[in-house]
């Protein structure tokens, strides 16, 4: 994707950086309830299957509020010459808040927590991307 090539801009390869890492995070964590939910549902015969429950199962329905923000940062980070700072910041703020255990956007932290709870791997990236969020200066 051309939009995740070079910049000067120091806070847009922030938030570059924080995407990126919360792509990381949202594969664990679909793959870890992937692991969940065919553990009680039985076998996803395929990888199409698996979108459409992904997309449309209320057993995923709480990933929403992070495949939404991925989707915002992609199309801000695409619209380079309509995109500022100030929505750099903002973006990295609304990642900052999605992981956070003080706030509460449709439950989402709580599932998420016990995912990052139950999965080694999906933990190991939420300490990543927590810290890279808490080291940027937006």
């Amino acid at each position: 994707m051309s939009f995740l090539g070079p910049t000067t801009d120091p806070v847009r390869r922030q938030l570059i950086d924080i995407r990126n890492q919360l792509l990381d995070v949202h594969k664990a964590v679909i793959d870890a309830e992937r692991v969940t939910y065919e553990r009680e549902h039985g076998r996803i015969p395929s990888p199409g299957a698996f979108l459409q429950l992904v997309m449309s199962d209320q057993w995923f329905a709480w990933l929403k509020p992070m495949t939404s923000l991925m989707v915002e940062i992609d199309e801000t980070l695409a619209a380079r010459d309509l995109a500022d700072q100030d929505d750099y910041r903002r973006l990295i703020a609304r990642a900052r808040a999605l992981v956070d255990p003080e706030v509460v956007e449709n439950g989402f932290f709580e599932h998420y927590d016990g995912v990052v709870a139950r999965d080694v791997n999906v933990a190991f990236l939420h300490v990543q991307l927590v810290s890279r969020i808490r080291n940027s200066n937006a």
